[in-house]
């Protein structure tokens, strides 16, 4: 049998799909979470005490919590700065903040979609999209073009494309 390159395109998408099982499953799961990352959901609260300098302006305080959004006293009473986090005690420099955590795994998982250039999964990233974009152009090879499950494929995926950026817009 003689390879083809739509013969050897079918080989590569079968085992590199097999491979990438996992990796999807993963980035899958992830991605639904990070649907919910704005609400609570799956989240538990954490409590953190944290020694700083004493008497801290708001912004310093906000920048050394690394609190989004910053720190917004609701009152303060006996050298003590109540905020939505957490409270701040000036004298000694003690804080506690609550946060919302997910649990690690998730957290982990999560931070596949977030990862930049200074991330090990960095690589993982480029190699899964590239894996993605394979799969995309080596799929128009599963089936000789003058088949009608060929052509009714190009219908879906530009169906899937059009869908896309109708969602994208709106």
């Amino acid at each position: 049998m003689k390879m083809t390159t739509g013969l050897k395109m079918r080989i590569i998408h079968r085992y590199l799909g097999f491979f990438l099982a996992g990796i999807m499953a993963m980035y899958s799961i992830s991605g639904i979470i990070m649907i919910f990352r704005n609400t609570d959901f799956l989240k538990s609260e954490v409590l953190t005490e944290k020694q700083l300098k004493p008497n801290l302006s708001t912004g310093e305080l906000s920048a050394e919590l690394r609190i989004k959004g910053g720190v917004i006293p609701e009152k303060t009473e006996d050298g003590v700065v109540y905020f939505i986090q957490g409270e701040y005690n000036t004298a000694s420099g003690m804080a506690t903040v609550k946060k919302m955590e997910l649990p690690v795994i998730l957290d982990k998982m999560e931070h596949l979609h977030k990862a930049t250039t200074d991330s090990p999964v960095f690589y993982l990233n480029i190699f899964f999209g590239l894996s993605l974009l394979f799969f995309v152009i080596s799929s128009f090879w599963m089936f000789l073009p003058k088949t009608s499950v060929f052509k009714k494929g190009v219908y879906f995926s530009l169906a899937g494309m059009l869908l896309t950026l109708i969602l994208l817009f709106v």
